[in-house]
């Protein structure tokens, strides 16, 4: 649990992404004598380190805005913990099965293992794409791989780091000190090589600056959702705005306009006429309408363009309990939690098209989706610029939202694209091409964040090939690396 638990200090606000080998050495210092069998319980110890440290942030939405009493709270997110961590236990299980009693081949095949099952964990049952130990690296020496490998790419080498440096001290024991040291040589060659790397430009950045302006409302969170106080929500952004009209673009936050477009008419049609001729404004609002891909009237959490741009996005990763609650049939009405505020969102359709502003072709991502690597990377092809939404007020003051900047930072570092992310409560921040923030308003603060982004052409190898080389190169291990191929020495 220790060793697991270790890896979210590499995550952010900590940022002590070394510590991400010495968890994998850690973990295989206590695993790797282990009989088979008890791999699968040593796997679930470590995710309960792991998820119980570092995504335990939940129990503020299910308790504080959820409606739910303490002890349901602790109980659910015990629950949440114990769930995500059967991911560990049943990857560490498949170990056991695969390497047999080998220390050989359970050392090969770990990094395979590790990688393999952070996929399954980020797409099975709508996924959860978090704390993937590469995401760290947005920091790092290994930083620089990602736009030609992604974040899971970056992870496989952490694991292999931390194979090499267990190997090196058995080695090392065994009385091997030369090949102990090979080893430690070429693990250590791209922590090395890395920096150098980071000096080359994946894609093309234009000089032409273009003037961008994000408003951060700062709305609690208990009042979001409150009819008595949607007008007064309106009168706060369109203060926060009042001096960037003129603007090229101009950012509003998820759901910043808490009500359907259906019934926001008035409101749309006065923004566009304050905005300037050239100005566009993009904000989070509800969709209602007839959807002819669900044949049936539906809710969508979306995003759209006003002004000299256009285009409405419909957000296609829902959290479940918060956008949707599965089973709902039998879960609403059991307590607060499962009746959240628009949880009732449907999916939206694949391949959606970019919004267009100012003739500039931006792809938008609404709060969780900018977790999604593949995702991410897929769908920002051939465009300008990279555009995330979100509202945090549901984890307060916890170390969730400062990991969800973490994440947004490392697709744009994948993509070799802006990232401009807008958010109620923070942080609003610009991120450039490398993954860095440029500007930035801090958390819980109600202001303007202004300054200039710039559109970039071309695609990184990462957003050509998706994960797919290492996930296949995982699973070349596995073939030839299990017990028929290496036998018990």
């Amino acid at each position: 649990m220790v060793a697991g638990g270790l890896q979210t200090l590499t995550f952010s606000p900590f940022h002590w992404w070394w510590l991400g080998p010495v968890s994998v050495a850690l973990i295989l210092l206590a695993c790797v004598p282990l009989a088979p069998q008890k791999l699968f319980r040593a796997g679930w110890f470590i995710g309960l380190g792991l998820f119980g440290s570092g995504a335990s942030w939940v129990y503020i939405s299910i308790s504080e805005h959820g409606n739910t009493s303490i002890p349901v709270s602790l109980l659910l997110t015990i629950i949440f913990v114990a769930g995500l961590a059967l991911f560990h236990g049943l990857a560490f299980w498949g170990w056991g099965k695969l390497a047999k009693e080998s220390y050989v081949r359970r050392l090969l095949l770990f990094p395979a293992i590790w990688i393999l099952g952070d996929w399954v964990r980020g797409w099975l049952l709508t996924g959860f794409p978090w704390l993937y130990l590469g995401t760290a690296h947005v920091d790092g020496p290994l930083g620089a791989f990602a736009p030609l490998v992604g974040v899971h790419g970056v992870t496989f080498w952490v694991t292999i780091t931390g194979v090499a440096f267990f190997a090196c001290w058995w080695m090392y024991v065994k009385g091997r000190s030369a090949s102990a040291a090979m080893v430690a040589v070429v693990a250590l060659l791209p922590w090395v090589t890395g920096p150098a790397l980071s000096n080359v430009e994946w894609t093309q950045v234009s000089d032409e600056p273009i003037s961008y302006a994000s408003m951060q409302g700062n709305i609690p969170q208990q009042i979001k959702w409150d009819p008595d106080f949607l007008r007064d929500q309106i009168i706060v952004y369109l203060g926060l705005t009042e001096e960037d009209w003129d603007t090229d673009l101009i950012l509003w936050p998820e759901t910043a306009i808490p009500i359907p477009q259906d019934n926001a008419g008035k409101i749309i049609d006065h923004i566009d006429e304050e905005l300037g001729e050239s100005s566009t404004l993009i904000t989070g609002i509800p969709w209602y309408g007839f959807s002819d891909r669900i044949e049936d009237f539906t809710f969508h959490n979306s995003i759209m363009a006003i002004g000299n741009g256009e285009g409405m996005y419909h957000k296609q990763k829902l959290v479940p309990f918060g956008e949707y609650v599965p089973l709902q049939q039998w879960l609403r009405g059991l307590i607060g939690f499962f009746d959240l505020p628009m949880s009732s969102f449907s999916r939206g359709p694949t391949n959606q098209s970019p919004l267009i502003a100012n003739g500039h072709r931006i792809m938008p991502f609404i709060c969780y989706e900018v977790a999604y690597p593949d995702f991410v990377a897929r769908n920002a092809r051939n465009t300008d610029m990279l555009l995330t939404i979100s509202n945090d007020g549901w984890f307060g003051d916890s170390i969730g939202p400062l990991q969800h900047l973490q994440i947004a930072r490392m697709r744009a570092l994948e993509t070799g694209r802006y990232m401009l992310r807008g958010t109620n409560n923070g942080m609003t921040v610009v991120i450039d091409q490398h993954g860095q923030i440029t500007e930035s308003i801090p958390q819980f603060t109600r202001g303007t964040l202004r300054g200039e982004v710039f559109a970039a052409s071309g695609n990184t190898p990462f957003m050509l090939t998706g994960s797919w080389p290492v996930l296949t190169l995982a699973l070349i291990l596995i073939v030839f690396v299990r017990e028929r191929i290496i036998p018990k020495p």
